[in-house]
């Protein structure tokens, strides 16, 4: 089975079988300047704690506690 993110250009869509078990309509995809609004930075919340969502001058995600 393969996950398909509709988001992604045609060419990079495709995630290799056995990497999801998951059907698009199961799982969103986000791009991740949707999330920080263009900018760098993006909060989320997650069981009582907060996450910071960095991206990086290299155009790295950087998830942390």
């Amino acid at each position: 089975m393969s996950v398909v993110f509709p988001c992604l250009p045609k060419d990079a869509r495709a995630v290799p079988q056995g990497a999801g078990d998951v059907s698009e309509t199961e799982t969103p995809a986000y791009f991740a300047n949707d999330l920080t609004q263009d900018g760098k930075l993006a909060f989320i919340c997650h069981q009582d704690q907060i996450y910071t969502l960095r991206i990086t001058c290299a155009g790295k995600l950087i998830l942390t506690k």
